[in-house]
């Protein structure tokens, strides 16, 4: 009896550090990446880079101001399309659709989340891209936003399905609608989950890079409106990190850098709305 008990020990104690090791091994990865992207490109990392414009092909200096510019605009757009598809078609599936139609809309979805990003970008390239003729901020932002609606659907319906029947029936019991219903309780009572579902798809193509290649391109200047080619952070990472100049590579290290906290800062921040538990004032 004592035996087993000490095997029993034995086996809980050296599964329970495995995991830990395990655990601490999965977290020191980020820390690592951190860490070099730092190394390599902390020292690039100054009030030029946010401001400038890169420096001419073989000179030192320069940033990479359009870029940065260039991919707020892009997530902008992006979301501007992705987010409504995305947050109407989970209310559909989560409040109206039978459950076949659920099924095939879901599966059609999961699948569209799996796709990878440059079959996605292929796809943008020859429906903006080639009718019109040219690269555009437009059509980067239309690759990216394609990749935005399947998260953003899913995530929507998952949220709208944690919130109590009961809130709908009060609601309907009082005379509303059922549109009222979902508007005026369901939907803010599940908005810290869609929230954060929204910024999580933001920082889920953040750092694409080949759906840009294809559609937005690049573009060494600033991008006046929105139908020219933009430059982007990810695009510029790659340009840079495969040129033959040491100066490019540690900027792009430090755009990589810069890319990585940004990612961060919106993760952490959609993790904070997630875990606050009041709801916004209503009148």
């Amino acid at each position: 009896m004592n035996s087993r008990l000490r095997w029993r020990k034995f086996v809980s104690g050296f599964m329970l550090t495995l995991t830990g090791v395990c655990a601490a091994v999965a977290v020191s990865v980020l820390f690592f990446i951190l860490g070099y992207l730092v190394y390599h490109g902390g020292t690039s990392i100054n009030w030029n880079f946010f401001t400038k414009l890169p420096a001419p092909v073989g000179e030192i200096g320069g940033g990479m101001a359009n870029a940065i510019v260039g991919s707020a605009k892009l997530l902008l757009l992006a979301s501007l399309f992705g987010v409504p598809i995305g947050f109407f078609g989970g209310i559909y599936l989560a409040e109206f659709s039978n459950s076949s139609i659920a099924f095939v809309v879901r599966y059609a979805a999961d699948l569209l989340n799996g796709v990878p990003s440059i079959v996605i970008g292929i796809f943008a390239y020859a429906l903006v891209v080639l009718p019109f003729k040219h690269f555009s901020t437009l059509a980067g932002a239309f690759a990216l936003g394609l990749m935005m609606i399947p998260i953003t659907l899913r995530s929507t319906e998952e949220f709208l399905h944690g919130v109590p029947r009961a809130l709908r029936e009060a609601s309907m019991a009082l005379g509303a609608s059922r549109w009222k219903t979902i508007m005026a309780v369901v939907v803010p009572a599940a908005y810290r989950g869609i929230m954060t579902a929204i910024l999580l798809a933001l920082a889920r193509v953040a750092g694409e890079t080949a759906p840009l290649l294809f559609t937005a391109f690049g573009n060494r200047y600033w991008s006046p409106g929105l139908g020219q080619p933009t430059a982007s952070l990810p695009a510029m990472i790659y340009s840079y990190a495969i040129s033959p100049y040491d100066d490019w590579h540690r900027q792009a290290w430090a755009a990589g850098l810069v890319l990585l906290a940004l990612i961060l800062i919106v993760n952490i921040f959609a993790r904070a709305i997630l875990a606050r538990g009041s709801a916004i004032p209503r009148s």
